[in-house]
């Protein structure tokens, strides 16, 4: 369980925390490095246990003297897990706001990586997605404050957290993120246990090597503007656009279907999953929330002709007071690219 945590000391440090197997280990192995950091938890109260999980929790906090940020979700209609999770992100970067951490640490792991790629695999995917988590990755707030998201635990298998953990005689909780025994995560992991069991090294080998081939990919487009949930991108090549598309909106907690990146990669402009406005001119690729319904006034909408604003942004853009001068789309070229 060696791992490098010499870059969190001066920092303000915020660990996404639920008692499970994986975010215990990372407290401890925080605390046994002499890193400073707080807690964050979210409580979904969709099982008995969930009242014992957060009062061990506080006690927990107490006996090492962090801060615990609790927050209980609301209830989520339709898909769950993609739902609470960007409610989970939403919460934690109010925190990040509010209390200005510089760095956010998930205790994502091999295991976990595993998954995403076989869950992507069955939807099709090319080689940047199916390398799925990053181990850091800079992100912004809505409200625009920079921070750090870190996942020190991500070429770290399952069974090497329950034996470190083990070691050390540490209780924990069960994996609170499964709540159903009927959706495909709960289908795959008993098969993705056994695999990781028999071949850990290999797996962890062949996510190093997709993640050199994500790298080399992410050289073909670069984020040219970034505000709330705002993006702008520039496409290196033409190719890249679903990728592109795809990279942007898994930060912004959303994960694009087959159908949806096609179109994308078509040269269509599109709404996905009812909620993300997807807007490709020339060689720019444009991603906002799709608004509906909101009145924007004339010279409003002048201007974005003139700026060669995307139309499906604009709602958006309008209702966030976002400065669309800042955007600066040159009007003679559509396919210029847009100053930072």
């Amino acid at each position: 369980m060696l791992t490098d945590f010499s870059s969190l000391h001066s920092c303000k440090n915020l660990l996404a925390f639920s008692h499970g197997v994986d975010s215990t280990a990372l407290f401890y192995l925080l605390s046994e490095r002499k890193v400073p950091f707080d807690l964050a938890m979210v409580d979904y109260g969709m099982r008995p246990e969930a009242a014992e999980e957060v009062a061990a929790a506080k006690a927990l906090a107490r006996r090492h003297g962090k801060r615990l940020h609790l927050a209980e979700a609301p209830q989520f209609d339709g898909d769950f897990e993609c739902r609470a999770r960007r409610w989970r992100y939403e919460y934690f970067e109010s925190l990040i706001e509010e209390f200005g951490y510089d760095t956010l640490l998930t205790a994502h792991q091999l295991d976990d990586r595993l998954e995403w790629l076989m869950m992507r695999l069955m939807r099709g995917a090319g080689a940047s997605e199916l390398a799925g988590m990053e181990a850091e990755s800079l992100r912004r707030t809505p409200g625009g404050k920079a921070y750090r998201l870190l996942r020190p635990l991500l070429e770290r298998s399952r069974e090497e957290i329950e034996a470190y953990l083990l070691e050390r005689g540490v209780e924990y909780f069960r994996d609170a993120s499964n709540f159903s025994g009927t959706n495909e995560r709960s289908l795959l992991r008993p098969l993705l246990r056994s695999m990781m069991q028999e071949h850990a090294r290999g797996i962890r080998r062949s996510f190093e090597y997709l993640e050199r081939d994500r790298k080399a990919i992410r050289s073909l487009w670069e984020t040219l503007y970034a505000r709330k949930e705002l993006r702008i991108l520039h496409l290196k090549a033409p190719s890249v656009a679903s990728r592109a598309a795809d990279a942007a909106l898994k930060e912004l907690g959303y994960l694009l279907s087959a159908a949806e990146r096609r179109r994308i990669d078509g040269g269509e402009s599109l709404v996905a999953g009812r909620h993300w406005a997807i807007e490709r001119s020339g060689e720019l690729l444009a991603i906002a929330p799709y608004l509906r319904g909101v009145a924007l006034p004339r010279a409003f909408r002048e201007q974005c002709r003139k700026l060669r604003i995307p139309p499906k942004i604009r709602p958006y853009l309008w209702e966030e007071g976002i400065d669309v001068e800042e955007l600066g789309v040159t009007p003679p070229d559509p396919a210029s690219a847009v100053r930072r």
